[in-house]
């Protein structure tokens, strides 16, 4: 009802479902206490603990709403503090092996992820419709999480590629184009080692935060809601720090 993406539904969905079956006496029977020593045993890293946090505190605000529970176990839960940045850029000669691959879907893919910094999903929903020209050159309608559109500046390597298309770049059985999951699984498969395509995403914000410096830029360019998510995308190189002390050779 409130417009989410059905991404977001269906983590919403998950994180609920397995609470569900943790506690399958219902939410009258879940404590604190329990709670936080159930959240406490699972093996997740930080960022998956902080918004399975966020989720089942909102589910239960509903059910409080609602009536259907009385009282908000996740009101006394711990805080998660967020992970400190650990940014990851693909090197450069993993991008290379990435464009020389043999699908032709596939040196587009990366290149989308890699120079304009496009997430997995975005990807998977670009379309020839989403095209743009004007005075300034052509831009690309990017379809963000949250329903957070944007405008990307693009190139003739993608203009080319995406006008004679169509409809959508990359067609599959989701609504008319592949799922984000299946781009991520592609991409992945074809990066040699760990490398994958939110790497790609990374190398994207390290590289124009090198070159123009600013943050709140990179930010527009990604598409994230905080410049506290984009920092934790931007790996400063140490010539940088060193630049930015006067006097330091």
């Amino acid at each position: 009802a409130s417009g989410a993406p059905a991404s977001t539904v269906r983590l919403r969905s998950w994180q609920l479902g397995r609470v569900v079956r943790a506690f399958p006496a219902g939410p009258g029977s879940v404590t604190t206490e329990a709670l936080a020593a159930w959240l406490g045993s699972q093996n997740w890293m930080v960022e998956t603990r902080r918004s399975f946090r966020a989720g089942v505190a909102m589910a239960w605000r509903w059910m409080i709403a609602e009536g259907i529970a009385s009282s908000d176990p996740t009101a006394r839960l711990p805080r998660v503090s967020p992970a400190a940045p650990s940014p990851r850029p693909a090197p450069e000669w993993v991008v290379r092996v990435g464009l020389a691959a043999g699908d032709p879907r596939l040196p587009l893919m990366v290149r989308l992820a890699a120079v304009y910094g496009l997430r997995r999903g975005e990807i998977a929903r670009v379309s020839s419709d989403d095209l743009r020209e004007d005075r300034g050159g052509w831009s690309l309608l990017v379809h963000g999480k949250g329903g957070r559109d944007r405008w990307v500046p693009v190139g003739s390597e993608i203009v080319d590629q995406v006008k004679d298309t169509r409809g959508f770049v990359f067609p599959g059985r989701v609504d008319g184009h592949l799922s984000a999951d299946w781009v991520g699984r592609l991409v992945a498969r074809v990066l040699p080692g760990a490398w994958t395509c939110h790497t790609l995403r990374h190398r994207c914000a390290s590289r124009a935060w090198e070159s123009c410096g600013d943050v709140v830029l990179v930010q527009a360019l990604l598409g994230h809601a905080s410049p506290v998510t984009t920092l934790r995308y931007i790996a400063i190189p140490d010539e940088a720090v060193r630049r930015a002390i006067p006097g330091v050779d």
